[in-house]
């Protein structure tokens, strides 16, 4: 009975956080990830997402959902989240300009939590950063998206006007799976050509999965063990048929936030926001300790 108010009191804050920020797109003007008919035929109810129509939930229950992906397996598509690649000798540099992460320090292959603060230290947004050979590999917030573009543009021309090599490039030719539960290793295991087992918590890397070159991080927000696939647009409907006929099924928004509040998981506009810095949020662990 706990568990089920719990979750009933978390869609309702999904509900209300949705109403105050996301059900303000006409219909028409809606954004749509490449799933998005995957989603309706296999029973998505379709919402208003911060300019994005994504499904709440499925024919199951939130709460079915909610307890397959703490059991089994879920798929949940974040392809409306943004995926950012940043090049140049000095990426590095600028983007340590930004957010509060070490990435000097940080390995090959390796992803951190951090956030993008404002000039006093309110938080514009959280963001997952990996480490790539070449290049920087950062996730931020649908919700977020247009006000951080801004932000890290404006910076980006200071930045390059003062003689430094830094370019982004917005990756919105992939989309964004995130196969999350006790089973997500075994069912990614046979897609892909590596050992998942040897895969730490917070590494990347670049894979082939169902025969297409993607990238494999292990993460998700959801506080069990998954995988983060970037996919492009073009093969993601694919790679979710495959995840389906092996027994995962599709999850969506309501059971994403039940599943983060229950691991105690901060969400940006809830308990996040510029007014609010790392250290007043609890995140003073993503500043690294270089950066203090």
């Amino acid at each position: 009975a706990a568990t089920q108010d719990m979750m009933q009191r978390s869609l309702a804050a999904v509900v209300q956080l949705s109403t105050k920020r996301c059900f303000s797109t006409p219909a028409a003007e809606l954004k749509k990830t490449s799933l998005h008919d995957w989603h309706t035929q296999n029973g998505g109810k379709m919402v208003d997402f911060c300019g994005w129509s994504m499904p709440v939930m499925y024919k199951d229950t939130i709460m079915n959902s909610h307890l397959n992906v703490r059991t089994k397996a879920g798929v949940f598509d974040v392809s409306h989240m943004g995926q950012l690649r940043f090049t140049g000798k000095d990426r590095v540099a600028f983007l340590e300009s930004l957010v509060v992460a070490d990435l000097q320090n940080l390995a090959n292959g390796c992803s951190t939590l951090s956030v993008l603060t404002n000039e006093n230290g309110g938080i514009i947004d959280d963001c997952v950063v990996t480490m790539g050979e070449k290049y920087l590999y950062v996730v931020i917030n649908a919700g977020c998206f247009d006000k951080d573009l801004v932000h890290i543009n404006k910076h980006l021309q200071a930045f390059k006007d003062s003689g430094k090599d830094v370019s982004l490039h917005v990756m919105d030719d992939h989309a964004l799976l995130a196969l999350q539960g006790p089973s997500a290793m075994d069912v990614l295991g046979k897609l892909c050509e590596i050992d998942l087992a040897k895969m730490p918590f917070m590494t990347s890397i670049i894979s082939d999965v169902n025969g297409r070159a993607c990238r494999v991080t292990r993460c998700g927000y959801t506080g069990e063990d998954g995988f983060e696939i970037s996919v492009p647009s073009a093969y993601a409907v694919a790679l979710a048929d495959v995840f389906l006929e092996n027994g995962v099924l599709p999850a969506g928004l309501g059971a994403r936030d039940t599943l983060r509040l229950e691991a105690g998981l901060c969400l940006y506009g809830n308990d996040l926001d510029e007014t609010v810095s790392p250290v007043e949020a609890g995140l003073t662990w993503t500043i690294g300790k270089r950066r203090r």
